[in-house]
């Protein structure tokens, strides 16, 4: 288990309530991506967000987050409007990773993680000793402690990736919104991040909602799975009853078997392709431990 930052063992701000779009539309220059969508996403539950590319998913986490505009509807955390919320107190419930984030010119690893904390503090924007304390955990629970002090403008991408998980994880919020939150991570990164993501889920009752594109990692630790296709919800659901052959096929055009993942019995999609091998070399066999 993974030591998820925190000060104090009271739910985090925000976490009451389901995060709801009222018949949302979303557009850029003139198009819509997003055409009157209503979705609920459950609070205190882990949703993954999945889809082919250009279908509207960061489109969506974005309007959420309220970091672009919705043309139509609304979106509603518990019984606030988030689109009428003051940005401070926004900060103080959803925390959000973006696809892309860009760090400030020389900021450091530690410094950057640190603003996360900007909800939380006064007029002035000084540190307290908690603010610290949460800064360093959220350091740890990333593997990002001993890059502190490095400029961020100096980390590889995927060690750049956890640096803005830890900032996310250091804003304390009762829901975070991740857009592709494993982008650049190698697979046991990947894992790492999932799992601690999972333990923020299971320890504080964080609402997590990320946009993912591995479908078999996000079977396995979604509570709840939204299936996306061309601006629409095909599907959503536990990954169990919504992730079959039919709709893999439907948002993803993609010929797939779904079978039992082996370790977690979640669904696993096994695509067919036209030129499968396997068959024509020695058989798998798992590496004993």
């Amino acid at each position: 288990m993974i030591d998820v930052p925190h000060t104090d063992t009271r739910p985090a701000h925000g976490t009451t309530g389901a995060l709801v779009a009222h018949g949302v539309s979303i557009g850029y220059d003139g198009h819509r991506v997003i055409e009157d969508l209503d979705l609920t996403l459950p609070a205190g539950r882990v949703t993954a967000v999945v889809g082919p590319n250009a279908c509207g998913k960061s489109t969506l986490l974005r309007g959420l987050a309220r970091l672009h505009p919705l043309e139509a509807g609304r979106v509603t955390l518990g019984d606030r409007d988030v689109t009428t919320m003051p940005r401070k107190e926004l900060a103080r419930s959803v925390g959000v990773l973006p696809q892309t984030s860009v760090a400030p010119d020389g900021v450091r690893v530690a410094e950057l993680v640190g603003r996360g904390r900007y909800p939380h503090q006064g007029w002035f924007g000084r540190h307290s000793s908690d603010d610290d304390a949460v800064v360093r955990r959220a350091l740890e629970a990333t593997g990002v402690a001993d890059l502190a002090d490095r400029p961020v403008a100096e980390l590889s991408g995927g060690q750049r990736q956890r640096v803005w998980v830890a900032m996310v994880l250091a804003q304390e919020t009762g829901v975070v919104l991740l857009d592709e939150p494993t982008t650049f991570l190698d697979v046991a990164h990947q894992v790492e991040l999932l799992d601690l993501l999972a333990d923020l889920n299971a320890e504080r009752g964080t609402t997590v909602v990320m946009v993912l594109h591995e479908l078999n990692l996000a079977a396995r630790y979604a509570d709840h799975l939204v299936v996306m296709s061309a601006g629409r919800v095909v599907a959503e659901g536990p990954p169990a009853e919504v992730l079959d052959a039919r709709t893999v096929l439907d948002a993803f055009g993609l010929d797939a078997q779904v079978v039992p993942d082996p370790v977690s019995g979640t669904p696993m999609v096994v695509p067919v392709g036209r030129h499968p091998r396997g068959r024509r070399h020695t058989p798998f066999h798992s590496v004993d431990k």
